[in-house]
């Protein structure tokens, strides 16, 4: 039987994949504390846990008429983004997907009332960079699929999802990561005042009314207390969240929904990237399980 092993919201801001000279440069000096975040995943817990596959919600990826997983075999090749070619251009990629997996999440939601999964072995189907930019600090030997964010769906939606993808890693042999990879509130600075905003420090964050709300669950995650975050989306959406929170709340609704007591270990700073809020966080399974269905 597989399980669900551990789990974190990362960063996948186009400046981790800067050269460190140039981040340095943006920075006065310093450089961003989220690529010493997610190495520390990496040396301290997905080395630790071992997984044999990490799932991605990756937060590029906006689908329509039902939650999307990729299901290749391989992927692999070169990423140049359509939205910042200029900092991310000819990124090479190439690794090991989940087939099975993908397919048994498909599997559990025809079984599910009110929920839809399509698991795409599409050769064309793009890559996204919360999902390649990752890879330079956190691949292994793992293999990785990448989940969409439905822009059709809500809340509710999203922890089903979840639920729907935990009940798959139970039928199939596997050991899982979940990474959702995304910001935290999201409202860029406008284009003539950009580049006065490309600093890690918080003051940068777009308004004080998002800092407190990213403060506010940053408090809510180290205590554990996912049912007071997942409660509290109708507030957290007027501060934009990143693909409408969808990555953590599909992240959540695997580890259990509002009955989630993982707390939340930050591996980084909480860092502004060009007026969004960003941060790299550690949820530890429970000694007792992610849930009381666990």
């Amino acid at each position: 039987m597989g399980e669900i092993v551990g789990a974190a919201l990362v960063a996948h801001v186009p400046t981790i994949v800067m050269p460190e000279a140039e981040r340095r440069e943006l920075n006065h000096g310093q450089d961003t504390t989220l690529v010493a975040g997610l190495r520390r995943i990496r040396a301290e817990h997905l080395d630790r846990l071992a997984p044999d596959t990490i799932v991605v919600f990756d937060t590029h990826w906006f689908t329509t008429f039902e939650h999307c997983i990729s299901a290749h075999e391989r992927r692999s090749g070169r990423y140049t983004s359509d939205e910042l070619p200029r900092g991310m251009a000819g990124l090479p990629y190439d690794y090991p997907g989940d087939p099975e997996l993908a397919r048994a999440v498909a599997q559990v939601a025809e079984e599910t009332p009110d929920t839809w999964v399509h698991a795409s072995a599409d050769d064309y189907l793009p890559v996204h960079y919360p999902t390649i930019n990752l890879l330079p600090y956190l691949q292994g030997t793992e293999r990785w699929v990448s989940v969409g964010v439905c822009q059709t769906a809500l809340p509710a939606d999203f922890l089903l999802f979840g639920e729907v993808l935990a009940r798959a890693v139970e039928r199939v042999s596997r050991r899982v990561v979940l990474l959702a990879s995304g910001g935290m509130s999201h409202r860029f600075w406008p284009l003539r005042e950009i580049r006065k905003h490309e600093a890690s420090d918080p003051a940068h964050i777009i308004s004080p009314q998002s800092r407190a709300a990213d403060q506010r669950l940053l408090e809510l995650f180290r205590n554990g207390n996912h049912r007071a975050v997942i409660e509290g989306m109708p507030d957290y959406a007027r501060v934009a969240p990143e693909g409408f929170f969808g990555h953590y709340l599909m992240m959540a609704g695997a580890l259990g929904g509002p009955d989630c007591t993982a707390a939340g270990a930050q591996c980084s700073d909480y860092e502004s990237a060009v007026g969004t809020g960003q941060v790299d966080i550690w949820f530890e399974r429970p000694p007792a399980g992610w849930t009381a269905r666990s």
